[in-house]
């Protein structure tokens, strides 16, 4: 049996943060064309290349470098929307990527799992997949489904697996596409085919989104930007993703760093004009640091490296991924975790990125406590209820009852106060108290919290026979795997 999924709830804010001005990213963009046009980017995809040397850039077939005319950059993101749409299986699950909200998404793509069980941290596989699409399903702060593990039980075939666990769980917007071989990702558009109903509908409301990661620095990867190919030919969206990590991949500067990953986004973006002008396409820089002691990786910094880039995607004028965010790279959830996510949420709507969050996992994104997007959602609703706008319409009614009460008087009993004192979130994780008086512990509470969804909520199902279609396009797909593997 079924049961209801609610709506989404977006963020937004009247107040933004202008990190740089107007003239700072006018010369942020020229040191992105400075460095496509005289350093150039490595490309290792000869199908790339004999675009871009179709189109007039010069490219190095010897080394795999392909250098960008200015002009050449400047007209092909011309062609890029500023805005589309990322189709729910149902339209009130759509979103918009105009700037007007900050949709939340789940966190990906991790490793390991701790056992809603036993407690134990194990690898992830397809079925926990299904499981945290089915959580974020249930929960209103969760507005896209990005994967937050892997199926590590399918091999060569996982993405296309998390692609149809996501689908089949969740009636929001799935992140199923990512880098596969080529021959793969014809599969992952056979599904959002099935699931649209039609070409014509994936096209204009596609429900899966693809991801590609660049290679810090200035380098691209061979099946990840031929399965991009791939997507942009059938319409789907795809976010290119640069992580460059300053002191290691990119310079030990910030805007050194956003200079460096803003080339290899824009170059990728530029190939897919080329090749399919138009092609819905989002920008994002996501920075870290090396740590200097260890050599490790450090990825929530008290630096505005968010904010910056969701204004350079805008200056590009193309809607962007990023901008504040829950993730934590604390290894357990406690004091740490809470302060990054915290701090990380109030963040989102002043940055204004389109999507953003990343609610759900630990450790540098690399392992699920199942609690942690209990917690998280949790910490997004109070980030929400900060910047809610206020309405006017009824104050004229909180003058009156003021009036009615009078000096030294109580409004306990007015009908005014039992009509609004349910407007208020009453958060389920804080501040609950056992029967004696004793406070919960909110992880407590969230892990119960996650144990009700997961023994109560199932979302909708897709129709028996598309359920049907995508099993024998996955059982193909698997035959294609094992050949390629071989």
């Amino acid at each position: 049996m079924s049961s209801e999924t609610p709506d989404i709830i977006s963020i937004s804010s009247h107040h933004k943060i202008e990190v740089l001005s107007a003239s700072d990213l006018e010369t942020l963009k020229n040191g992105t064309l400075e460095l496509l046009a005289e350093v150039g980017v490595y490309y290792p995809s000869q199908k790339a290349m004999a675009i871009f040397a179709d189109h007039g850039a010069n490219v190095d077939w010897d080394t795999n470098i392909v250098r960008i005319p200015p002009a050449l950059v400047t007209k092909a993101m011309g062609n890029a929307p500023r805005s589309f749409v990322l189709g729910g299986r149902e339209k009130r699950f759509d979103l918009t990527l105009d700037g007007s909200a900050s949709y939340l998404a789940t966190d990906g793509c991790g490793v390991h799992v701790i056992d809603p069980e036993t407690r134990e941290k194990r690898s992830s596989s397809k079925a926990d997949v299904a499981m945290m699409a089915r959580i974020s399903d249930a929960l209103p702060m969760v507005s896209f489904f990005w994967p937050m593990i892997s199926a590590q039980d399918y091999g060569k075939a996982a993405p296309l697996h998390e692609c149809h666990a996501g689908l089949t769980n969740t009636l929001k917007h799935v992140r199923g596409g990512t880098t596969i071989h080529p021959e793969l990702a014809v599969s992952i558009v056979e599904m959002a085919t099935v699931v649209a109903g039609s070409e014509a509908e994936r096209r204009s409301r596609p429900p899966v989104c693809a991801n590609i990661c660049t290679i810090a620095p200035l380098a691209q990867d061979a099946h990840g930007i031929e399965t991009a190919l791939v997507y942009a030919e059938a319409g789907i969206p795809i976010s290119f993703m640069a992580m460059p990590t300053m002191g290691s991949t990119a310079p030990a500067t910030v805007l050194g760093a956003i200079a460096l990953g803003d080339a290899e986004v824009i170059s990728a973006m530029v190939l897919m004009q080329l090749a399919f002008p138009g092609t819905p396409v989002f920008h994002s820089i996501i920075t870290s640091l090396m740590n200097p002691r260890t050599g490790g990786y450090i990825g929530d910094t008290p630096l505005p490296v968010s904010l910056i880039a969701v204004q350079l995607a805008h200056a590009w004028n193309v809607p962007s991924l990023g901008g504040g965010s829950f993730s934590s790279d604390a290894p357990d959830v406690g004091w740490q975790s809470a302060f990054e996510a915290g701090f990380g949420g109030v963040q989102i709507p002043l940055a204004g990125g389109e999507i953003c969050g990343y609610l759900g996992l630990m450790d540098s994104s690399m392992v699920l406590y199942p609690e942690q997007i209990i917690l998280d959602a949790e910490i997004a609703m109070n980030v929400f209820d900060t910047y809610k706008s206020f309405e006017f319409k009824d104050f004229d009614e909180s003058l009156g009852v003021i009036k009615a009460v009078g000096p030294q008087g109580h409004f306990l009993r007015e009908k005014h106060t039992r009509k609004h004192i349910r407007d208020f979130h009453y958060s389920p994780i804080f501040h609950q108290q056992d029967p004696d008086g004793t406070l919960r512990d909110p992880r407590d509470m969230a892990i119960e919290g996650f144990q009700k969804i997961f023994d109560s909520h199932q979302p909708e199902p897709l129709p028996d026979i598309a359920l049907k279609e995508m099993d024998q396009i996955l059982a193909a797909a698997d035959k294609t795997a094992e050949k390629l593997a071989s």
